[in-house]
């Protein structure tokens, strides 16, 4: 244990002491329960107390990286839009919009597509006080007044484009660990030195697992992950295509493969973190499973394209001829920015691969863009 993560553990936060109460009282909790409360809690969580997006706060989101990313993002809402038909009005919905980056740069593109501007309804799914109030500063001047919601789910009905752009990976996971013959879930208790310690909780039944893990002979030690957040989200929207046409993208970090592993990690200050040292001062988020989704999107009855890597998402809808149209007119440090930007998000070396794009939408509309015409 390094002097910094012996210093939090000696001198634990308000949350961190509330969790050791609760584990006392009833008992080790869940990953999923110890992720939520860390990220979530009004009065401690991390999500509700601080701003952790920028070169300020814990992490950097592509939006923030490259403008190039939000207009990108924009034409694709545009085209899918159209080829719903234009419906009039058309809600665009945004969940986890950090501080508002990716929609002030959509709704640029928006103001150039005909009508779309006057017929857009902008909704920011966010619980977070502080990024509420970021986002207010970052859209005072944009052409389309946004609404906030706390959940999806009250966001009004009609057709809706869905845009989520790392907000997977923070929703809660539940882990399970093999021991023996028996899954357990993964939980977290305390240790004889007063710290924050993983154990085997409580015996699962099997179809607690993702399905493609079910059948998938496991090691003792194994642990395997679902996310039931995910799972519930892809309900929603299934329940809104039986009404009006649905289109969401979703982009995150993950693998297209079901497979064992512990993916759970915290990020503090731009560097990795132990995940128990910090309740509530850390980003805690693991990998999202793209193969699980994508199989309960299309049980849900949705269409489902992709997973595409997020390099050549960006390069069929257009990365290139965007960036040399800026670079036009750009100064040298203004150019050198956009391309460095650009790389970073497209290399395969850097977000390109690891970070990937799936779109889920209403059976019977069209191949959505870069699957269908742009």
């Amino acid at each position: 244990m390094n002097a910094q993560a012996k210093s939090r553990r000696d001198h634990p936060s308000p949350l961190a002491e509330r969790l050791k109460d609760r584990i006392a009282r009833d008992g080790p909790i869940s990953v999923h329960d110890y992720m939520e409360t860390c990220l979530a809690d009004a009065h401690g969580g991390y999500y509700a107390t601080r701003q952790p997006v920028g070169s300020k706060g814990d992490f950097i989101t592509a939006p923030e990286i490259s403008q190039v990313f939000g207009e990108l993002i924009g034409a694709w809402a545009a085209a899918t839009w159209q080829a719903m038909g234009s419906p009039t009005p058309v809600i665009i919905a945004e969940l986890g919009p950090g501080r508002g980056t990716l929609m002030a740069d959509a709704m640029r593109l928006f103001k150039t597509v005909p009508n779309l501007a006057d017929r857009a309804r902008i909704a920011l799914v966010e619980t977070s006080p502080v990024l509420r109030e970021a986002q207010r500063q970052t859209l005072a001047g944009a052409p389309v007044r946004p609404k906030w919601y706390e959940r999806l789910e009250d966001v009004p009905p009609g057709p809706l484009i869905v845009i989520a752009n790392e907000f997977i990976d923070a929703l809660p996971v539940r882990q399970f660990i093999r021991v023996g013959r028996d899954w357990r879930e993964r939980a977290i208790t305390v240790d004889t030195n007063g710290g924050f310690t993983f154990c085997a909780g409580a015996a699962v039944e099997e179809d607690a697992l993702p399905p493609a893990l079910r059948e998938r002979a496991a090691d003792e030690g194994a642990i395997a992950e679902a996310r039931p957040g995910a799972i519930a989200l892809l309900a929603t929207l299934a329940a809104r295509a039986k009404d009006a046409p649905v289109a969401a993208l979703m982009i995150d970090y993950g693998h297209d493969e079901s497979g064992f592993g512990d993916t759970l990690q915290a990020v503090r200050g731009h560097r990795f973190d132990d995940p128990l040292a910090s309740p509530g001062e850390a980003d805690l988020t693991a990998h999202v499973d793209f193969a699980a989704l994508r199989a309960a999107a299309q049980r849900l009855g949705l269409a489902v394209y992709g997973p595409m890597p997020q390099g050549e998402f960006l390069l069929k809808l257009g990365l290139e001829a965007r960036l040399a149209r800026l670079c036009r007119d750009a100064r040298p440090d203004q150019k050198e920015a956009l391309l460095s930007g650009a790389a970073r998000l497209a290399d395969p070396r850097q977000m390109g691969v690891l970070f990937k794009a799936l779109i889920l939408q209403s059976s019977g509309l069209a191949p959505p863009p870069p699957f269908g015409e742009i």
